[in-house]
């Protein structure tokens, strides 16, 4: 090839080089830009008319905020906002039948207010707010853009005393406007529930109690305790004054999706203290401990250098997943696949295969078994192929 034509091969691919740079970063722009269902956006207030609201928020087109969402907004909020001024919307569509995205701002305060109220739980916050509303069973509190329920058993003393009367209009309508200190102790998104208690918020001196508790604490120990609130994450379950979290993980040796399965609050457990942060004034419970692992019964059938039979769930690009009887999962290494090199399980395995396989590892600590593929034929397991086929022919004999 000559200097020309290697000179004219440089030239002709760098149009190309360049028009690949270009349409990467318009695919990277649009994917950045287009809004998606669910999402919350920052925007700039572009317009404001009598019917709708136009918010930018760095689409190709701008957002709307339509009459009916502005009906929601009360006289003070309307007021408050600003052409230019930056604000929080939720995506309800990113296109209706005019091409614009449907915005909301009352969806966008009540998402962030969950996710704040979700902290304040773990974080044992008392919020001081005031009491807008009643119902049969107790008083109706804002928190935030959220309205919380405070059941009459969850009431202060002083509050108990004022709560006289036949009917909750006579006990509780003079609260109405009053202020109210509170904490969260449930919380359900997806049940738009929010539990609160002014009696959790009112405890005298709960910061102390709760050092006093923590110095008192031993990790392994077994105490009873009472279930104070449940959050996604985990349960509050209050131990001799003191509130410890029980993790999703240490509910039990079950998947539980959600505490409220199996725990209510003011239920009375059984927990053991795994973990005591003094310096961050946090305990770690299990519920977990204290149950047998079914793991380790169903894992009991197993043993080292037996062969089993098993179904191959998963392939993964360092090995394969197979389920045995009980299922038990265990993991063939990309090494344990053949004596030759395999770049990936795939050339030897496919999920639904059933395959004979040796059993090489058991971390019963860990819930893992090493399987191993190559290692079936083995001259290193032969005494023990040997040993158990004898005896499997002798209980044959014997039946």
């Amino acid at each position: 090839m000559d200097q020309n034509e290697g000179a004219a091969n440089v030239q002709g691919e760098q149009p190309n080089n360049h028009q690949t740079m270009e349409s990467l970063l318009e695919s990277e722009s649009l994917s950045v830009e287009l809004p998606q269902a669910g999402e919350i956006r920052k925007g700039m207030i572009a317009s404001i008319g009598q019917s709708q609201i136009l918010v930018s928020i760095g689409a190709k087109s701008e957002g709307v905020i339509n009459s009916r969402e502005l009906e929601q907004l009360t006289e003070e909020e309307r007021a408050a906002l600003k052409v230019g001024q930056e604000v929080s919307v939720f995506v309800i569509r990113p296109e209706d039948e005019n091409g614009n995205v449907v915005l909301s701002f009352k969806r966008a305060q009540e998402q962030t207010s969950w996710e704040n109220v979700e902290k304040m739980v773990s974080d044992e916050t008392v919020i001081d707010s005031k009491v807008v509303g009643f119902n049969k069973g107790g008083i109706i509190v804002s928190v935030g853009s959220l309205r919380g329920f405070v059941p009459s058993s969850q009431f202060s003393q002083t509050r108990r005393a004022q709560s006289t009367g036949d009917t909750p209009e006579q006990r509780w309508q003079k609260m109405i406007g009053q202020p109210i200190s509170v904490r969260i102790i449930e919380v359900d998104r997806e049940r738009r529930r929010l539990i609160l208690s002014e009696r959790a918020a009112n405890t005298e001196s709960r910061s102390s109690m709760k050092d006093r508790v923590i110095s008192e604490l031993e990790e392994g120990k077994v105490y009873t305790g009472r279930v104070t609130s449940l959050a996604d994450f985990g349960a509050f379950v209050n131990i001799n004054g003191a509130d410890g979290l029980v993790h999703l993980s240490e509910l039990s040796w079950d998947r539980i999706q959600h505490p409220k399965e199996i725990l209510e609050v003011g239920q009375e457990i059984q927990v053991k203290v795994i973990n005591v942060d003094r310096e961050k004034k946090r305990i770690g419970l299990s519920i977990r401990a204290l149950q047998d692992d079914p793991w380790k019964t169903r894992v009991e059938k197993f043993s080292v250098g037996q062969l089993v039979e098993g179904v191959i769930t998963r392939l993964t690009k360092f090995g394969a997943f197979a389920r045995l009887e009980g299922d038990i999962e265990g993991l063939i290494h990309i090494s344990e696949l053949s004596e030759n090199r395999v770049e990936h399980p795939k050339e030897v395995l496919h999920e639904g295969d059933v395959k004979t396989l040796r059993v090489i590892r058991i971390d019963s600590e860990q819930h893992r078994v090493g399987l191993s593929l190559r290692k079936v034929d083995s001259a290193a397991f032969a005494d023990k192929d040997f040993k158990l086929l004898t005896q499997e022919f002798n209980e044959a004999d014997e039946q």
